[in-house]
C-alpha cells in the first residue's frame, strides 16, 4: 500500500494521543512521578506494545523509522540557529570540560574497542555493537536516531532497534541510579543543600502556577505579515529540504558516498545562519523559540524511535546486549564515584549527579536529577557546563558525524583508538596544569555537612516517598 498524507496524520495523530496519556500518567500515577519517566518514553513504550510489532492493535504505518531520520535532521538543523557562546570565566569551568570530555570520548573509544575486539569474536556481533553503548547512553535518543538510521540506510537493519534500545535502558538507568545515588548523598550529608521534597512541578510535570510558566518563545514578526511560529518552522524546513537535496545530489555525482542527512542538516543550517548575519538579521529568528521546536522534536523522536525497533532484531542480540549494558553501567558508576570527586573536591555531588544523569541518558535527565539535591540550582552546576560546553560541544557533534562515516569506511577502530587517546589526554590535562581542586580532610564526610546527616535522612525519605 502506497504511503499517503492520511498515513502520516494517522501515525502522528496515534503517537501524540499516547504522549497525551504518559503525560497524565505522569501527573496521576505516583510510580511515574517517583521515577520521573518523561511522556515521550511512555508514549513509545505503549506504541511498541500497542503497534504492529506486538499486539497490532494500533494502525501504523511501515513509514515509523523514517520519521526518527527525519526528526533528527529537524533538531541538528535547528542547532546552529538557537547556538549561543556562553560567557563566563573558562577557570571556573575548566574542570567541567576536561571532566565531561574525557568521559564522553572515554565512553566511545571503551566501547567501539570493545565491541570489535570483545564482542565480535565472542559473541559473532558486528564490529559496530560495542558503539550502541554510547550511542544510546552519552549520545542518547538523538543519537541513536542519527547513527542508527544512517547505519540502517545502508542495510545494517538491526542499528535503529539497537540503538533505541540502548537509549531507553539508558535513560532507565539514570532515573534509578540517580534516585539512589541521589538519597544516598542526602543522606551522608554530601549535598549543599537538603531538599525537604522535589517540588511538584517536577515531580508532575506540570506547571500550575502561571507565575513559574515560562516562555517558549518571542515574536520577531508581525502577525499581520507571517505568525512567527510559522517563519521559524519554515525556516527550519527549508534547511533540512536543502540538506536533503544537496544530499541527492552529492550521492548521485559519487554513487559509493553516504552522507547521514542530519549532517547535512546542521552544515546548511551553520551556512543559514552566516546568511542572516550577512544581510544584517542576526536575530531574526528567535533562539528560543527555535529551540522550543527542536525540544517538541525530540519528544517525537523518542516516542517514534522506541515505537520502531524491531523486537526481532533485538532479540537476536539478547546477551550481548544485557553484558554491554551491564558493562556500561559499570563505567558511568565508576566515572560518578572516582571521576567526579577528583575533579570536584569536596561539594562533589551535585556535578556528579548531573554527569551521570547525561552519560547513561541526556542532559535533561541530568538536570531532573540535579534538581533532586539542588532543587534551587545553587550550586553552579549548570552554569560551569554551560561554559564548558563551548569547549565541548565540537567533540559531541564531531562524534555524531563521524561515527556512522568510519562505520561505511572501515575506520571504526581507528575512531575509537583515537577517541580513547585524546580522552585519557584530556584527563590528565587537569592535574599537569594544577587545575584540581584543594581535597579537604572532611571530603569523606562532605565537609560540615556531615552532622546534618539526621536531616538529610529525613530529607531522602521525604524525596523518595514523594508523591
Amino acid at each position: 500500500m502506497d504511503f499517503t498524507p492520511y498515513d502520516l496524520m494517522v501515525d502522528v495523530g496515534l503517537i501524540s494521543v499516547l504522549m497525551i496519556v504518559g503525560t497524565f500518567m505522569r501527573r496521576h500515577f505516583q510510580w511515574f512521578r517517583r521515577l520521573l519517566i518523561p511522556a515521550p518514553i511512555t508514549a513509545g513504550l505503549l506504541a511498541l506494545a500497542l503497534g504492529p510489532q506486538v499486539l497490532g492493535i494500533m494502525p501504523f504505518s511501515d513509514s515509523l523509522s523514517t520519521y526518527s531520520t527525519i526528526l533528527i535532521a529537524v533538531v541538528f538543523a535547528a542547532m546552529p540557529y538557537s547556538m549561543a557562546f556562553a560567557s563566563g570565566s573558562f577557570a571556573k569551568a575548566r574542570n567541567m570540560w576536561a571532566y565531561s570530555t574525557s568521559m564522553f570520548l572515554g565512553q566511545w573509544g571503551i566501547f567501539i574497542l570493545l565491541g570489535a575486539f570483545v564482542f565480535a569474536p565472542l559473541f559473532g556481533t558486528p564490529d559496530w555493537f560495542g558503539m550502541m553503548l554510547p550511542v544510546g547512553f552519552v549520545g542518547g535518543f538523538g543519537t541513536a536516531a542519527a547513527v542508527g538510521g544512517a547505519l540502517d540506510s545502508v542495510g545494517m537493519e538491526a542499528a535503529s532497534s539497537l540503538g533505541f534500545t540502548a537509549a531507553t535502558l539508558g535513560t532507565l538507568a539514570a532515573i534509578v541510579g540517580g534516585i539512589i545515588f541521589a538519597n544516598w548523598g542526602i543522606r551522608t550529608g554530601r549535598t549543599s543543600t537538603l531538599p525537604e521534597k522535589l517540588p511538584w512541578e517536577l515531580r508532575s510535570g506540570e506547571i500550575t502556577d502561571e507565575d513559574k510558566q515560562p516562555s517558549i518563545g518571542k515574536a520577531t514578526t508581525n502577525p499581520s505579515s507571517i505568525e512567527p511560529l510559522a517563519l521559524h518552522v519554515g525556516f527550519i524546513t527549508v534547511t533540512v529540504m536543502i540538506a536533503y537535496f544537496l544530499k541527492q545530489w552529492l550521492e548521485s555525482i559519487f554513487p559509493e558516498l553516504t552522507i547521514p542527512l542530519f549532517a547535512l542538516s546542521f552544515v546548511v543550517g551553520v551556512g543559514g545562519r552566516i546568511f542572516l548575519r550577512v544581510i544584517n538579521r542576526p536575530k531574526y529568528l528567535d533562539a528560543q523559540t527555535v529551540r522550543s521546536i527542536s525540544g517538541a522534536s525530540t519528544d517525537y523522536l523518542i516516542a517514534f524511535g522506541i515505537a520502531s525497533i524491531v523486537p526481532s532484531a533485538v532479540a537476536g542480540y539478547l546477551v550481548p546486549l544485557l553484558i554491554l549494558f551491564a558493562a556500561g553501567v559499570v563505567y558511568c558508576t565508576l566515572i560518578f564515584f572516582l571521576s567526579s570527586p577528583l575533579y570536584f573536591g569536596d561539594q562533589w555531588l551535585e556535578r556528579g549527579i548531573f554527569g551521570w544523569g547525561w552519560a547513561t541518558a541526556s542532559v535533561a535527565t541530568g538536570i531532573a536529577l540535579l534538581k533532586i539535591v539542588d532543587p534551587d540550582l545553587k550550586s553552579g552546576t549548570l552554569d560551569d557546563y554551560g561554559v564548558a560546553y563551548v569547549g565541548f560541544a565540537p567533540f559531541e557533534i564531531g562524534m555524531n558525524i563521524l561515527a556512522p562515516i568510519a562505520v561505511l569506511a572501515g575506520f571504526l577502530s581507528g575512531l575509537g583508538g583515537v577517541a580513547l587517546v585524546v580522552a585519557v589526554g584530556v584527563f590528565v590535562v587537569p592535574f599537569f596544569l594544577g587545575w584540581m581542586p584543594n581535597h579537604g580532610k572532611s571530603s569523606g564526610k562532605g565537609g560540615s555537612r556531615g552532622k546534618g546527616s539526621g536531616k538529610g535522612s529525613s530529607a531522602a525519605s521525604a524525596t523518595s516517598n514523594a508523591d
